[in-house]
Order: C-alpha cells, then sequence, then structure tokens
C-alpha cells in the first residue's frame, strides 16, 4: 500500500498518479471526493503565490466519479486584484475534467485589525480525545480513503442516523514528499460531512454530492478538523449537507454540500 493518496509524476509536474488510498468506499475504481478535492487545494495553493494572502474560499464542483487513474491538475489566476484575487484549477483523465475549482484568495491584513472582541468568533467543540473510540466506515472496501482517516464520532455514528460531532484526521499526505497544508487537511474531512450526519438508510438510498464549498474565516491549526455536521433532505429528492468547522482552538470556517437523492 502507498503512504500517500497520490504520487507526483517527476517527468510532469502536474500530473499525479492515484493511489489506492483515494478509494471510495462504494466502488473499487471511483475515489471518494475527498482526497481529490485536498489535491485541488494543493495545487491552488502553489498557483501565482503571494506572501501575506490566504485561501478563504473553495468551491468545487464534482463534474462526475472520478476514477481510480492518473490526474492532471491545472490551477491559474484569473482575476488578479491587489486584495483579492481568484484563482480556478481543474482535475482532468484523458477523458476530460473530472473536478472544477474557483477559490478566492485574500491580502491579509498587516497589521492586524482592531475589532470588538466581543464580536470575534468563540466557543468549541470536545476535542478527538474525548471520542468514545475510533470509528470504521462501513465500506465493502479493504483499502481506501475510509482507512486513511481517522475518524473520532462525539456524537452521532456512521449506524446512527442524524447530526454527529466528529473529528477526522488523515493519515497519510495528500502528495507525496509533502506535508498537508491546513487547507488540504480541512478539504478532505470536510466532504465527509454527508456521511458522518446521514439520515438515510445507506443500503436504500443515495446522497450523492455534486458539490463542495468551504469557507475559511481562519486556517486549522493542528491535525484534527471538526465537522458539527447536519443533512437536511427533501422528497423531491434535493439535500444539503451542512458543517460547522472547528479545530482544537474553536471555529474556523463552514462547509456545504448539495445533495442529489435518489433510492437504490
Amino acid at each position: 500500500m502507498s503512504d500517500a493518496f497520490y504520487l507526483p509524476d517527476p517527468a510532469n509536474p502536474q500530473r499525479f498518479v492515484s493511489t489506492e488510498l483515494t478509494r471510495g468506499p462504494w466502488s473499487p475504481d471511483a475515489q471518494h471526493a475527498g482526497p481529490p478535492s485536498a489535491l485541488l487545494g494543493h495545487v491552488i495553493e502553489r498557483c501565482e503565490p503571494r506572501p501575506g494572502f490566504q485561501v478563504g474560499r473553495v468551491a468545487v464542483e464534482i463534474l462526475g466519479p472520478v476514477p481510480l487513474e492518473p490526474l492532471t491538475a491545472q490551477a491559474h489566476v484569473t482575476r488578479p486584484g491587489r486584495s483579492v484575487e481568484m484563482i480556478e484549477a481543474t482535475l482532468s483523465t484523458g477523458r476530460g475534467p473530472v473536478l472544477r475549482a474557483n477559490a478566492w484568495r485574500f491580502k491579509l491584513a498587516e497589521p492586524e485589525l482592531a475589532l470588538p472582541e466581543r464580536f470575534l468568533p468563540t466557543g468549541a467543540r470536545p476535542g478527538p480525545e474525548l471520542a468514545a473510540a475510533p470509528a470504521r466506515f462501513p465500506s465493502t472496501q479493504p483499502v481506501g480513503f475510509h482507512t486513511a482517516i481517522d475518524y473520532r464520532f462525539v456524537t452521532g455514528s456512521f449506524t446512527e442516523p442524524g447530526p454527529a460531532i466528529c473529528w477526522i484526521r488523515l493519515r497519510y499526505p495528500i502528495v507525496a514528499g509533502t506535508a498537508p497544508s491546513p487547507l488540504e487537511r480541512t478539504l478532505a474531512a470536510a466532504d465527509s460531512g454527508n456521511g458522518v450526519s446521514a439520515v438515510l438508510d445507506w443500503s436504500r438510498y443515495l446522497f450523492i454530492n455534486t458539490d463542495l464549498t468551504v469557507t475559511l474565516h481562519r486556517q486549522p491549526t493542528g491535525e484534527w478538523v471538526c465537522l458539527d455536521a447536519v443533512t437536511y433532505p427533501q422528497p423531491h429528492g434535493i439535500g444539503l449537507a451542512e458543517s460547522a468547522l472547528y479545530d482544537e482552538e474553536g471555529h474556523l470556517g463552514r462547509s456545504t454540500q448539495t445533495l442529489f437523492l435518489d433510492t437504490r
């Protein structure tokens, strides 16, 4: 088994070989959307980097199943600016794009702004050390994304329908030879919001996210990212998964996923 989700191609800096750690829980041939979303974050952060700037939002469009194949990652600045700029990134196979993302990158205030203390974000969630035990995703695949990360539920579980508070930690780097950045860790974890807070029977229903939007008012610290997640299904077949994002220091942002609902 590989020691990373993706292996860089020495002959082509835009090409990444997908390893079996990217595999999703349901198909041996398709990736979980967490790793390729994090790979988009990897190339976005390396696109014309500017000191004193930080990514504040990433919106990922999932154009279809991501095969367990080499991916070509490209990123470029599409809206330059002195204080705010937009970056577009795509992941493609030989058959065309499979994921596309837009990211806003912001200039950080220097010196920091003098803001009223009462308006600053506060609050925390019980840490991963308070979870009863590590959790395993109910998958028939012996190796994949579900075995390459640590899940720790504070409330809820994969077998208990409804809202959940779950801590997630990567056990491997996104790209071999690099340390996962805070953005990569957050994107990889946030795509599990609809899974940890599932309300429908896994064996009877589909609830597939077509997108992932992550907004961060600060970068997470440490290895763990917490999802305080809830899923809102509707009988007409469109749902929403929403997660408040935390690290061990407190609130750091929010993620949303639009869901396609159907019977299996």
